[in-house]
């Protein structure tokens, strides 16, 4: 990695986690961040000694000579800030989902391949130690084929501070984008990336209208979901239910030779068993999650992408990102009608 200048789009949480990403890599420098929060933004500009910093991203773009931006900001400007930036020749990344809607999604990608450009995609719960490790003991064979998966990320009263999570317009959807991509992600790829076949949702909006003004998102949503290998997923998201008051994602899956559990409660590890039978008898033992990646091990293999070359550069053209758009666009567009959706 050779003298990579980023910027960053977002003086928010997420923003932070890219900045902090690429502090702690050697030849890369910080040279921009651009963020509507003159304090905060003045204040990381010390903390990361930052040259630069702009109110709008369109002024650091046309300042700045760039290789690659992180964009965390509200969802609806992930498509325009990353087009106008992948046609100039800079790599992204941006934090989920792709986008808001799936034709920006479609519209992303088609922008990284036309310009040969580094388009990526933050899934960073994947890169978690427990889920990383769920995914080795899968792929070692001690389940034999999994068959049945169920997975989740459930809230009880965690719709999100900012207002524009809670207006579609705005963010493109509630907690089936914002937890559910994460959960769709982790998922499929834990499964070996088998093919979504079709899918079955509904949404529902109780009670967020109840608790934040200009609420029109949907508050939780549960997904039947069929691959084309066979097997089967059930998917659940919800920002607010009445429920245990924590924060809760989990998988739990079904193999011909085990079966597995992990439950992540206020992002530690609650519970992570293995289920098995050696000689007629139960051989189920606790796993030890790995460690863990988070935004960190995200930021450091966007620049590696771009450090390994233009040859390379095709491999990451944002095509994961939309492909787990495609199964949050049908579980809605099935919620929307009522009636199964088909992708593949």
């Amino acid at each position: 990695m050779s003298g990579i200048k980023v910027g960053v789009v977002g003086a928010g949480w997420a923003g932070q986690q890219h900045l902090k990403g690429y502090d702690a890599l050697d030849d890369v420098e910080i040279a921009g961040l651009a963020g509507m929060e003159t304090e905060l933004v003045a204040q990381l500009q010390g903390e990361y000694g930052i040259p630069a910093t702009f109110e709008r991203w369109e002024d650091m773009l046309d300042s700045l000579e760039l290789d690659a931006i992180s964009i965390a900001t509200p969802t609806f400007l992930h498509a325009p800030i990353a087009i106008a930036a992948l046609e100039r020749g800079i790599h992204v990344l941006t934090e989920k989902p792709i986008a808001a809607d799936i034709e920006d999604a479609r519209r992303m990608v088609e922008a990284a391949r036309t310009s040969g450009r580094v388009l990526q995609v933050v899934f960073n719960h994947r890169l978690r130690g427990d889920i990383a490790e769920l995914g080795r003991i899968i792929d070692s064979g001690q389940l034999g084929t999994p068959y049945i998966a169920k997975a989740g990320w459930l809230r009880r009263a965690g719709i999100p501070g900012s207002s524009w999570f809670a207006q579609k317009q705005l963010s493109g959807g509630g907690p089936l984008l914002d937890l559910g991509v994460h959960v769709v992600d982790y998922v499929l790829h834990l499964l070996g990336e088998p093919e979504v076949a079709t899918v079955s949702a509904s949404t529902y909006a109780e009670l967020g209208a109840k608790a934040v003004e200009g609420f029109d998102v949907e508050d939780i949503a549960i997904a039947f979901v069929r691959l084309t290998n066979g097997a089967t997923v059930t998917l659940e998201a919800s920002w607010d239910a009445y429920r245990a008051d924590n924060n809760l994602y989990w998988m739990t899956v079904y193999g011909t030779d085990g079966g597995a559990e992990l439950r992540v409660t206020d992002y530690e590890t609650s519970e992570f068993t293995v289920f098995r039978n050696e000689d007629g008898a139960n051989a189920d033992y606790t796993a030890t999650p790995g460690e863990n990646g988070g935004h960190d091990r995200v930021v450091r293999e966007f620049v590696e992408a771009i450090a390994a070359g233009a040859s390379e550069w095709a491999k990451h053209d944002g095509s994961l990102g939309l492909k787990r758009a495609e199964v949050i666009d049908a579980c809605y567009r099935s919620a929307e009608s009522g009636h199964e959706v088909a992708l593949a």
